[in-house]
């Protein structure tokens, strides 16, 4: 479903009665929001922004940069440089046609940005979300996490002896390994979590409003149903015994420190190493070590 959000003064628009039944806006939701909320766009999630009668607006567009295509109704901007993912004008009174055209042309631009940023940010194999993805998204729930003071945990797994599994039946046999495994945390994870490969046989998840106790409880979960997974090459008579390691961190970290996504990340990677060190098949909390620096 697409969203487009019409930003106006009053509570309706002329627009959403003229477009809103069209065929040619087909599978969009519409909706028409106060000029006043502007930038807290982003939180209604739109394909499409039309700016109608919005005051003050070039103070708006030289603080905001807007992420989704624009289509401005009213007289040109001039004087105030426009960042945005692609933008377009319409002048008053409107001709239907010429809108319906303009339009269908910002989301056509919105659509193949989508998909292009869809292969951008998707590991070819498992089909998770690549590390680049997971900058992006870490940096936006940690900052979410501040705004509201909730807990944020990041779980990072690796699977133990990977290298035994390539050298002793292929890589081939490796892929299909981590396909398994991902499929499995796929089913693992709620709707908000964030899954990605984050190296060769590394993944993370990050789990939004979630205490270090919990992620530990999902964590230990997860580590006890990979222990029974049936995993059997092809021309082997029994299953290959597989197992995880991982480690979590749980933003606030640690007190008076600023953290950011690169932080969180690493101290993840500080409880893995030692989960590793005391003999892998272990979930280790990042709270539960001592640092040695």
């Amino acid at each position: 479903m697409r969203n487009i959000v019409i930003y106006t003064t009053k509570k309706t628009s002329d627009i959403k009665d003229t477009i809103e039944h069209l065929d040619d806006i087909e599978e969009s939701q519409i909706r028409v929001e106060l000029s006043v909320d502007l930038k807290e766009y982003l939180l209604l999630n739109p394909s499409l922004l039309i700016i109608e009668d919005v005051p003050n607006l070039n103070d708006i567009l030289m603080t905001t940069k807007f992420q989704v295509p624009v289509l401005f109704v009213g007289d040109p901007i001039t004087d105030v440089t426009v960042r945005a993912l692609s933008y377009d004008y319409i002048s008053k009174p409107i001709n239907k046609d010429v809108l319906i055209v303009r339009i269908k042309s910002l989301l056509k631009i919105k659509e193949l940005h989508d998909k292009i940023d869809e292969v951008s940010t998707t590991d070819e194999l498992t089909g998770l979300h690549n590390r680049k993805y997971l900058q992006e998204r870490l940096d936006a729930e940690i900052s979410r996490a501040r705004r509201y003071k909730t807990p944020l945990s990041c779980l990072l797994f690796d699977i133990d002896f990977f290298k035994v599994v390539n050298d002793m039946y292929g890589y081939e046999w490796g892929d299909v390994l981590l396909k398994n495994l991902s499929d499995k945390l796929k089913s693992f994870i709620r709707k908000e979590d964030v899954l990605t490969r984050y190296g060769d046989e590394e993944f993370i998840v990050i789990l939004p409003n979630t205490s270090e106790d919990n992620a530990f409880i999902f964590g230990e979960r997860f580590r006890r149903e990979i222990e029974k997974m049936e995993f059997i090459p092809a021309g082997e008579e029994e299953r290959h015994p597989i197992t995880i390691s991982g480690g979590i961190s749980t933003y606030p970290c640690m007190k008076n420190v600023e953290e950011d996504a690169n932080t969180v990340i690493r101290y993840a990677e500080h409880a893995l190493y030692n989960a590793k060190k005391r003999g892998k098949n272990k979930i280790v909390q990042f709270s539960q070590i001592n640092l040695e620096f």
